[in-house]
């Protein structure tokens, strides 16, 4: 069954990197049929813990508004994290923030003291327009891969991230381009835990985050 996921992924980012948009619209779609469900209620923050100052919209936007004196990426604390940890998945969202703006989604933490060593980081960053790309800009992952492409858009829009972790299988599309492949076990984060939690960065900078939703994917499915 795990081969049988593999090229059915694989097949789905030949079609975006071959068809465009609308098909890739389409396989979200399909998707969205198959399993996934919303991390927010819409109300509060309910299946979440933080000290930061996150604020549920009327929209079901999460938006983060920093209080006078944050800043920083070490207020562990004030990072917004789920209350249960997570192994294999499709992570689905939607994020913008404004101009220098900066935040990260972290995947597998499993130290709550220490998100940096303990997790990994796919990198939220105003890095639009950027000729050149590292694994510290946006759709990079902290201190170990590079996205492929620069797909994030202009302070103010927002942007789509479909992140997928399966056993030690990385992926990331931004925007409708796959821009992350990564095999986890033969990279710097190679002793992240199988399982852990899923954390938005605070980094004392506004930032907004909507439609966030996850499959957990079964053995069955995987």
């Amino acid at each position: 069954m795990r081969v049988k996921w593999v090229i059915n992924s694989t097949m789905i980012s030949t079609f975006i990197l071959t068809t465009g948009f609308t098909v890739f619209s389409f396989g979200l779609n399909a998707l969205a049929e198959s399993g996934f469900v919303d991390m927010f209620n819409g109300r509060d923050l309910t299946g979440w813990t933080t000290t930061g100052n996150w604020v549920v919209e009327e929209d079901n936007t999460i938006t983060l508004k920093p209080r006078h004196g944050e800043n920083g990426w070490t207020r562990y604390k004030d990072y917004l994290t789920t209350d249960r940890r997570y192994a294999d998945f499709v992570l689905d969202l939607e994020f913008k923030f404004n101009a220098k703006g900066n935040s990260g989604v972290f995947i597998r933490v499993g130290d709550l003291d220490d998100h940096v060593q303990s997790g990994m980081e796919v990198q939220i960053l105003d890095t639009y327009g950027k000729k050149k790309v590292g694994d510290h800009d946006c759709g990079g992952v902290i201190r170990t891969a590079a996205p492929s492409r620069n797909m994030v858009r202009p302070a103010g829009q927002w942007n789509r991230y479909i992140i997928t972790l399966i056993d030690h299988s990385l992926t990331v599309i931004l925007n409708g381009e796959q821009i992350i492949d990564l095999d986890v076990s033969r990279s710097k984060m190679k002793d992240r835990p199988d399982r852990g939690y899923i954390s938005f960065q605070d980094e004392g900078k506004p930032i907004w985050y909507r439609n966030v939703r996850i499959k957990e994917l079964t053995k069955e499915e995987q």
